[in-house]
């Protein structure tokens, strides 16, 4: 058993703090609304999030020095453009050896660090403390026990050792893995791809189209993945082609179902009120995922051509003309 703080009770979040106590841990969650973790408490419910009953062993508390306090595994669920500001504030409350799991998927505006790198120059903690949760899985469906695999990334085997006994349960697998830049970057990369593929859905294209984003997608990710050092075989699994798939192709998915408004003539402000607000993460990762294959000179055409129907004004129908005039050449 392990003391586990989940800092951010969004979907995700509470999916794994779900998976962390049915695995037997200790598990508290933090959320940044008092009210939020007060019902979180009284009710064992995050209906805004994820309406599902979760255990009672999970607290819940809106105080980070609470939540961080003698945790050994702390996992960081808040979206990947506010971590460096979170962890910031959090530093000062973590135990200088406790493993910092990123379940964030996102390369950061400005710097273009990965969410590992960010964590490591907030926290000044060595590389090989931080560990990265990634794969083809949808928080919904962890949450129902249907069975799911996921990959934990760590360049310390012994820490991705503990983090996978402490996140294994009879409906959840995880696989560990040494290579965190493949991890990272295929998460980073599929939300734009999910949003080409969103797209497509919503302006009408079938299956063919689906499997060709999904195909040339994943050739954009090991691209960049290998520039960065990335292991093609990582990309090849369920950091890379299985994470894509499954965030591609599920109405679950954030960044399928934002593109397939913006597929069906709606405007980046109707999506997101459609959404509630929420920002799919491959709207913002689009900017940095491309600034980031620019600098390793990386040609990402579907990336590009997202970034221009969500940041320049491009209408789907223009961006799949635009790939389909592309140059031929061999595959």
């Amino acid at each position: 058993m392990v003391e586990a703080a989940v800092m951010g009770a969004g979907a995700w979040g509470t999916a794994l703090a779900k998976v962390l106590a049915d695995a037997g841990n200790a598990v508290t969650i933090w959320a940044r609304r008092p009210e939020l973790a007060e019902e979180i408490n009284r009710t064992h419910r995050n209906p805004g999030y994820l309406d599902v009953v979760l255990p009672e062993s999970i607290r819940a508390t809106s105080d980070p020095a609470d939540a961080l306090t003698g945790a050994c595994t702390v996992l960081l669920a808040v979206p990947s453009q506010t971590l460096r500001a979170n962890l910031t504030d959090w530093t000062g409350h973590i135990s200088a050896d406790a493993t910092l799991v990123s379940l964030a998927k996102g390369i950061e505006l400005g710097t273009l660090m990965r969410m590992s790198q960010v964590i490591v120059a907030v926290t000044g903690a060595d590389a090989a403390r931080v560990a990265v949760v990634t794969g083809p899985n949808l928080a919904s469906e962890i949450a129902e026990e249907q069975p799911a695999a996921t990959v934990i990334a760590c360049s310390d085997s012994g820490r991705a050792v503990a983090v996978q006994r402490a996140l294994s349960t009879g409906y959840f697998r995880p696989y560990t893995n040494s290579d965190v830049i493949g991890a990272e970057v295929g998460g980073a990369c599929k939300n734009v791809i999910a949003l080409a593929s969103g797209m497509a859905a919503g302006s009408g294209l079938g299956e063919n189209t689906a499997a060709a984003i999904i195909t040339r997608g994943l050739a954009e990710i090991m691209r960049l993945g290998i520039a960065l050092g990335a292991k093609p075989a990582t990309l090849a699994g369920l950091a890379g082609i299985g994470d894509l798939v499954a965030t591609c192709m599920s109405p679950h998915s954030r960044n399928r179902s934002f593109g397939e408004r913006l597929g069906r003539g709606g405007t980046m402000q109707a999506a997101l009120a459609a959404t509630g607000g929420h920002v799919a993460e491959g709207v913002t990762s689009c900017e940095s995922v491309l600034a980031l294959a620019s600098s390793y000179d990386v040609e990402m055409p579907l990336t590009e051509a997202v970034h221009r129907v969500c940041h320049r004004g491009l209408s789907v129908h223009e961006a799949v003309a635009l790939l389909l005039g592309r140059t031929t050449k061999p595959e």
